[in-house]
C-alpha cells in the first residue's frame, strides 16, 4: 500500500502535471548573449539597456496581469525590443556582408504547438508580428524573403523602407568589419562578438499556457541568404505546455545542429529534469563541448525559469508577482 501511495505522489509531481492553484503568470526576456564583460558599456549605456529591458518586461507582464494570453505578452515584449535601436532585431539590426539588413523571427504557442516563422525580410517593421500572422493566417510554418513580404502586405502589416533599420552605430561597425576583412584571411571579419544580439521572450499566462518568440537581425557580415537558428522551430524557439518554452540567442549554426530549444524541453518532458538542469546540460555541456556559446531563457508550466548562458553576459530579465529583475553581465546585478 505504501509503495502504491508513493507512486501516486510521484505521478502527480511529474513535470507538466497540473499544479495546485492558478499558475504564477511570468515573463522572461532576453536581448542577446555575447562578450558582455563588465566595463564594455558606459554607465549611461547600461542604464539605457536596463530601462528598455524593464519596459519590455512591464509591457509583457501587463498583458498577463490583465488575464491576457502568453502569445500576446511575448509579442508585446518583442515588439518593444524590435523598435529599440540598441538591440539586433528590427531597427538597429546588424548588416550583412552586402550591406543590407535581413531579419528573421519566429513564435510558438505551447497550447497547440502551432508556430510561425519568417526569414530574410527587409521591409517588415516588426517581424514578430509577421511570424504570428504566418502562424494564425496561413497553413504554413515559415515564409522567406519576397514571399514573406508579399504575405505581410496581404495581411496589412506595417511596411517600411529598408533604410528604416539602419543606425549609425551598426553602420560604423559594418564599415570597420569590411576594413578588418581586407587585412585578414577570408571570414576573419566574423568576429566572435558579431554572432549575437537576438531578442526573445517566453511567457506563462493565467490559463497555464506557454508561448515563446524570438527575433533577430542575424550575424554581422553574414553571407548571402544565410539563415540562423531564430526562425527554426526547435532550434531558436520552442514551446509546449507539457514541458517548457524556450528562446535562444547565440551562434546560430550550432543551435541548429543541436536543436537547442527542443532538446531542453525534451529533457524536461522525458527525463523529468527541471528547466535549470536541462538548460545547464545543453548550454554548459553540449553546446560548450562543440566550442560554441550563447544562452537561453526557459520557462516551465509551474512558473520556474532559467536564464542560462556560457558567454560573458546576456541581456535578460524576468517578472512575476514576486520578482522583477534585469541584468546584463555574468552575475545578477
Amino acid at each position: 500500500m505504501r509503495i502504491f501511495l508513493t507512486l501516486i505522489a510521484l505521478f502527480f509531481a511529474a513535470p507538466g502535471m497540473a499544479q495546485d492553484g492558478p499558475p504564477p503568470v511570468t515573463i522572461v526576456i532576453h536581448g542577446g548573449a555575447g562578450a558582455l564583460a563588465p566595463g564594455r558599456y558606459t554607465p549611461e549605456e547600461e542604464a539605457a539597456f536596463q530601462a528598455k529591458l524593464t519596459e519590455a518586461l512591464n509591457a509583457g507582464y501587463a498583458v498577463l496581469e490583465s488575464g491576457g494570453a502568453a502569445l500576446d505578452a511575448v509579442e508585446a515584449a518583442i515588439v518593444l525590443m524590435e523598435d529599440a535601436p540598441m538591440f539586433n532585431a528590427g531597427k538597429g539590426a546588424v548588416f550583412t556582408r552586402d550591406g543590407e539588413n535581413e531579419l528573421d523571427s519566429s513564435i510558438m504557442d505551447g497550447a497547440t504547438l502551432n508556430a510561425g516563422a519568417v526569414a530574410g525580410v527587409t521591409r517588415v517593421k516588426n517581424p514578430i508580428k509577421l511570424a504570428r500572422a504566418v502562424m494564425e493566417k496561413s497553413e504554413h510554418v515559415m515564409f522567406a524573403r519576397d514571399g514573406a513580404e508579399k504575405f505581410a502586405r496581404e495581411n496589412g502589416l506595417e511596411m517600411v523602407k529598408p533604410g528604416y533599420f539602419k543606425t549609425e552605430h551598426r553602420w560604423a561597425a559594418y564599415k570597420k568589419a569590411l576594413e578588418e576583412e581586407k587585412k585578414k584571411d577570408k571570414d576573419a571579419a566574423l568576429f566572435h562578438d558579431f554572432k549575437y544580439g537576438t531578442v526573445g521572450a517566453v511567457a506563462l499566462d493565467a490559463n497555464g499556457n506557454l508561448a515563446a518568440g524570438t527575433s533577430t537581425g542575424g550575424m554581422m557580415m553574414k553571407k548571402y541568404g544565410r539563415v540562423g537558428d531564430t526562425p527554426i522551430i526547435g532550434a531558436g524557439t520552442f514551446a509546449d505546455n507539457k514541458s517548457c518554452a524556450v528562446s535562444s540567442t547565440g551562434w546560430g549554426e550550432y543551435f541548429i545542429r543541436l536543436t537547442i530549444a527542443r532538446d531542453i524541453c525534451a529533457q524536461v518532458e522525458y527525463q523529468g529534469k527541471t528547466v535549470e538542469e536541462a538548460a545547464d546540460d545543453v548550454i554548459n555541456h553540449r553546446l560548450q563541448d562543440m566550442g560554441a556559446d550563447g544562452g537561453v531563457i526557459v520557462l516551465a508550466p509551474d512558473g520556474s525559469y532559467a536564464m542560462t548562458f556560457n558567454s560573458k553576459g546576456m541581456f535578460r530579465g524576468v517578472k512575476n508577482a514576486d520578482t522583477e529583475l534585469v541584468a546584463i553581465y555574468g552575475e545578477e546585478e
